[in-house]
């Protein structure tokens, strides 16, 4: 068991744990994929490797609102590995995005495909070694969503409480993948020709905030929360308490990333700084700039983003653009307003005191980052 504290709602002592269940089911797949062949080792080292680590605030959300329902401090192992679960399926999506993202680096790590790439070349393999990467990639982020899928019905939960939990299981997988695809149809459009008029900058904004209601704030924080409380026995006035508080709380989540892509420490985030701008990548932040710069500087904008030759003197112009558009503010402000929206619905929901309190603190952590 893990005893949880509001005041330190993922304390050292919850991350040893969560490590611990992850390490511990990856272990119990060792003997499986031996027997299958020797060559598929790097499937599992890298499987160990990037679910090392993490601010694991999806098994936290879900911890807690497993708390808040139950009235419970100590958290039975069972929903330990369960809540686990959730990191599996969670860096099955990171090594599938970066792919789909060509990022070269994940965790402080090379990324997955990278490292089979790596592989390919050291062994003198026939082929392509890039192509040959992405395709270990693939399969090892398909594994890992399956290996999600069965450490959690082999979590020590009770066929009931499985079955409760299983219809947000599937929706959570479902949203996900979609909101993925529908994030590849926003990086398909051209952020510069489409925010020169109001008609279309709204549109793009639209999709932008459809795409990251489902490819990020569902997944992060509503689905965990959902399945933690349905595993505790909530009601649907909890469950919907849940839900307005999980919902504009990811979306402040990943708004955050987004400042975060390009501002933030390579340290803190994992990515080399700036690399949202290489890869041009499209969030709110670049569609608020290119909308609200004058026609030079969104020009001048536009002939940068998606260079992957940047440096680092071009990534501070950039900056400096998106700066002066006043986007980084704009973006800031609505990360206040959702986070705002998320604590009002939480201190209004039938919830525990200390489980209010947990995933306030949670709430606070998930959009200043000071972990």
């Amino acid at each position: 068991m893990v005893c949880l504290s509001p005041s330190d709602p993922v304390s050292p002592a919850f991350r040893d744990a969560v490590s611990g269940a992850l390490m511990e089911f990856l272990d119990s797949q060792d003997a499986s994929l031996t027997a299958m062949h020797p060559l598929t080792a790097p499937l599992l080292e890298r499987a160990r490797l990037f679910t090392t680590g993490g601010k694991r605030l999806r098994p936290a959300f879900c911890a807690w609102a497993y708390a808040a329902v139950a009235d419970a401090d100590r958290l039975p192992d069972a929903v330990i590995r369960a809540a686990s679960s959730l990191d599996l399926l969670h860096v099955s999506a990171l090594v599938h995005d970066d792919v789909m993202d060509a990022s070269d680096h994940r965790r402080g790590f090379p990324s997955a495909h990278r490292q089979f790439e790596a592989d390919h070349r050291a062994a003198g393999w026939r082929g392509d070694p890039a192509q040959f990467g992405r395709a270990g990639a693939i399969l090892l982020g398909d594994l890992l969503l399956m290996w999600s899928v069965e450490m959690f019905r082999r979590s020590g939960l009770d066929a009931a409480t499985l079955d409760r939990a299983q219809p947000y299981l599937e929706h959570v997988r479902a949203e996900v993948t979609a909101g993925q695809y529908l994030d590849v149809i926003a990086q398909a459009h051209d952020p510069h020709a489409l925010t020169r008029t109001p008609q279309a900058r709204e549109a793009l904004s639209g999709l932008i905030a459809t795409v990251v209601t489902w490819k990020s704030a569902s997944y992060t924080i509503r689905r965990p929360l959902h399945i933690g409380a349905t595993i505790a026995g909530a009601n649907t006035a909890q469950l919907q308490a849940l839900t307005a508080f999980g919902q504009p709380l990811g979306r402040a989540f990943q708004y955050r990333d987004d400042v975060l892509g390009i501002y933030g420490d390579a340290a803190l985030t994992g990515k080399d700084s700036g690399e949202d701008l290489r890869a041009g990548k499209l969030t709110l932040l670049a569609a608020e700039a290119f909308g609200r710069a004058g026609a030079d500087d969104s020009a001048e904008l536009a002939a940068l983003f998606g260079d992957p030759a940047l440096t680092l003197a071009q990534v501070e112009r950039a900056r400096q653009i998106i700066d002066a558009s006043g986007a980084r503010a704009a973006v800031e402000d609505e990360i206040r307003r959702e986070y705002d929206a998320a604590l009002a619905a939480l201190a209004d929901a039938d919830l525990t005191d200390a489980g209010r309190a947990g995933l306030a603190g949670l709430a606070r952590l998930a959009v200043r980052r000071d972990f």
